[in-house]
C-alpha cells in the first residue's frame, strides 16, 4: 500500500514511482510474451497498420513501435494489471472499483526508439471527471534516460485538458503545443525494471530516444473510477475491450 507522504507527492506532483512492484519471474514472463506476441503481430500487419505500428513506416523489415490492448489480449499481462498490490495503488489514488479501460506495451527499440512528445493521458480519453484516470507505467527493463525513460511536468495536472495537436502523418502523435508546455520544466522519472510510475490522468509527459544498446519496454495500463465515464475522447475506444477489475 502507499505511505501518506507518497498519496502526498501524487497529489502535489501528479505522478509517484515505485519499485519492486513484480517479481523477477512476473517481469521475465511478460518479456517472452512480448516477443513471441511481435512475431505473430508483424506478420499480420496491413499496409495502413504499419503507419501506426511500426517505428519507422517507411522501412517494413524495422522493429515495431507498440501493442496495444495486451490487457484485454493476453492473460500474462491481465494478470500483472490485476495483481492484488497494484490494484489497492490504483484505487488509493483514485478511489475504489476501477477499470481498464486501455492498455499499450512501448517497446522502443534499441538505437531506433523515437521520443513521444508531450501530452495528457485525459485529451486522449476524455474522462467526465479529470481526476478519475490514473496510468499505471510498468517497466519490463529497467528505464534511464538514455533509453527513454518517462519526463514529468510536476504539478501539470492542475492545468484543465489542453488543446493538442498532431502532424498530419502520424495522426497518433498528439502533442501539447510548444507554447503552452514550455512553461512547464520536464524532469526525468527512471523506473528500475519491475517498478511502476503512476501519473494523473491531466500530466503533461513524454518520453526522450532510446539512444542506448538495449531495449525499454513498458506496459501502460489506463486506471478508470467506475463511476466515471469516457464523453469526450480523442480516438475511438471500444467497450467491449475494457476489462473491470474490482
Amino acid at each position: 500500500m502507499l505511505e501518506d507522504k507518497q498519496l502526498k507527492q501524487f497529489e502535489e506532483k501528479g505522478h509517484l514511482t515505485v519499485t519492486a512492484v513484480f517479481t523477477a519471474q512476473e517481469i521475465e514472463e511478460a518479456r517472452e510474451d512480448v516477443r513471441s506476441w511481435s512475431d505473430e503481430f508483424r506478420r499480420e500487419l496491413n499496409e495502413e497498420e504499419k503507419n501506426w505500428y511500426l517505428e519507422d513506416a517507411s522501412d517494413e523489415e524495422g522493429p515495431l513501435r507498440k501493442l496495444d490492448l495486451p490487457v484485454f489480449q493476453r492473460k500474462v499481462f491481465s494478470k500483472l494489471a490485476k495483481k492484488k498490490l497494484l490494484v489497492e495503488m490504483v484505487e488509493q489514488l483514485i478511489g475504489k472499483g476501477v477499470t481498464i479501460i486501455f492498455s499499450q506495451i512501448f517497446l522502443k527499440p534499441p538505437e531506433r526508439g523515437g521520443p513521444k512528445p508531450i501530452h495528457q493521458d485525459n485529451h486522449y480519453f476524455g474522462p467526465d471527471d479529470k481526476d478519475a484516470l490514473v496510468t499505471a507505467w510498468i517497466a519490463l527493463d529497467d528505464a534511464t534516460t538514455a533509453n527513454g525513460c518517462l519526463y514529468y511536468g510536476d504539478g501539470s495536472h492542475k492545468e484543465s485538458v489542453l488543446p493538442h495537436v498532431a502532424p498530419p502523418e502520424e495522426p497518433f502523435n498528439l502533442q501539447v503545443p510548444e507554447t503552452v508546455s514550455s512553461k512547464y520544466a520536464m524532469a526525468p522519472a527512471p523506473v528500475p525494471k519491475g517498478g511502476i510510475s503512476f501519473h494523473h490522468g491531466n500530466t503533461l509527459h513524454q518520453s526522450g530516444n532510446n539512444e542506448s544498446s538495449k531495449p525499454r519496454r513498458a506496459l501502460a495500463c489506463h486506471y478508470l473510477r467506475n463511476n466515471s465515464r469516457l464523453t469526450t475522447p480523442a480516438l475511438p475506444y471500444d467497450p467491449s475491450t475494457f476489462t473491470r477489475v474490482t
